[in-house]
């Protein structure tokens, strides 16, 4: 690459490195897996080494590198962090160590970046799609722009601080959410309650027909996924595209001012319900896992999104749901009928539903402000590794060889320019 830093393969700065450690009885192992996206480790519990098939499992060790060979298109890869050391994976999780010329926190920036998700894909093999793997060798034949380890670490206190401030918004956009709902609890908690079918005329669903897993066009039709309805907010793009010549029932219709509800998902997503906002594009069918709640002119719509998030109505809706697989339950129609919900007159449940939902609309604000933050840290990773975007000492900064930064998180579509020595800026890369 002319401009960007030198490309070289991974097997230049980093080795396959793998420890074994054999699974005995009476011994208690720490198991962990790989999140997709370079999103991390989780810890997925403790286990006796006698109650595993396994005779010998691989150990995480602190500032390597592990990916899972298994669907690596997806881009299970992360740099192991302190607190996982020690922790056992498969042998379906090869495991890396890192040369001196790589920084672990810069490494695991880049295990963050669609650019190398990309490579790993182009490089797994298989014929079925689920079951494609990425050998330790292929993921070593990538190359990468590989920055001095001053930059990588100028890098990782820039990106470090992007993190930091999403993470920000995060819990921003969580304690609004918690707020809204206590508050709809303490303006309802001393209304009188009713079973929910009593205050709906009628309760319609649709039909899973054969679509495309594509989202729909502009002129495409397309059903509704699982997905599309999550608490309080609607998501359109989450539907399949219709084959062609599929014919689906006008009641089926998704229509603006809708209230819908999942019939089928997983026990913490069954029975969420939002409404459809009114400028929803045409074209879209409700599935047979999403139902349309029809409420009375007793019962206001919004009114109705905010009482089946309470607790009472989740609890009700969650504890009664059925089915065999941890991942699917279900909830009947009866069930949804026999809802409890506060219910005060007309009026009172419009300024109640007006008053939550306006602290909602801050928490849809805020969420959307870290997702801008996001598409931006991702392109800032990318023109860093380029050098499209450079990171230059200011007149004096430098006094010893030492050069100390704070980044300032910068807006999406503004150049990126961190305060207190570092200048960022678009076609222009300091000597290093």
């Amino acid at each position: 690459m002319s401009d960007g830093y030198p490309l070289r393969p991974l097997g230049e700065v980093m080795c396959l490195d793998i420890q074994r450690i054999p699974m005995l009885s009476a011994t208690t192992y720490r198991l962990a897996g790989v999140l997709n996206a370079g999103q991390g480790l989780v810890a997925k519990g403790e286990f006796d080494g006698g109650d595993t098939e396994y005779t010998a499992m691989n150990v995480l060790r602190v500032d390597q590198v592990v990916m899972r060979k298994l669907t690596a298109w997806e881009g299970p890869i992360t740099v192991v962090p302190a607190e996982f050391d020690g922790f056992v994976v498969s042998n379906e999780f090869p495991t890396f160590t890192l040369g001196p010329e790589l920084v672990p926190d810069w490494m695991r920036h880049v295990c963050r970046s669609p650019r190398l998700w990309a490579e790993m894909k182009n490089r797994v093999s298989g014929t079925v799609q689920r079951r494609k793997r990425l050998n330790p060798e292929q993921l070593l034949q990538i190359q990468l722009p590989i920055p001095p380890r001053e930059v990588q670490a100028r890098v990782v206190e820039i990106l470090d601080a992007v993190d930091h401030q999403i993470s920000a918004l995060d819990e921003e956009t969580e304690a609004l959410e918690r707020m809204s709902m206590t508050l709809a609890g303490d303006l309802l908690s001393n209304e009188p309650i009713v079973a929910l079918g009593m205050m709906l005329d009628d309760i319609q669903g649709g039909r899973s027909p054969q679509a495309n897993k594509k989202p729909p066009g502009n002129d495409d039709l397309g059903v509704l996924k699982v997905s599309a309805v999550t608490p309080f907010r609607f998501l359109p793009e989450e539907a399949k595209t219709l084959l062609p010549g599929t014919s689906m029932p006008e009641s089926a219709l998704v229509r603006p001012g809708d209230v819908l509800i999942t019939r089928a998902n997983t026990p913490l997503r069954v029975g969420v319900v939002a409404r459809v906002p009114a400028d929803v594009r045409s074209g879209l069918y409700l599935s047979d896992k999403t139902l349309r709640l029809m409420p009375s002119s007793g019962l206001d719509p919004d009114f109705l999104v905010v009482v089946m998030a309470l607790k009472s109505a989740r609890t009700h809706l969650t504890s009664s749901a059925t089915g065999t697989s941890a991942s699917m339950f279900n909830v009947s129609q009866d069930r949804i009928r026999e809802t409890p919900i506060p219910l005060p007159d007309l009026d009172r449940q419009r300024e109640i539903s007006s008053t939550v939902l306006s602290v909602r609309a801050n928490a849809d604000a805020v969420r959307a402000e870290a997702a801008r933050l996001r598409d931006a840290r991702s392109g800032l990773l990318e023109g860093l590794l380029d050098r499209t975007i450079g990171i230059a000492p200011r007149v004096g900064d430098v006094s010893s060889g030492e050069r100390h930064s704070r980044a300032r998180v910068p807006e999406p579509d503004d150049p990126v320019v961190p305060p207190d020595g570092l200048e960022l800026h678009s076609g222009q890369v300091a000597p290093t």
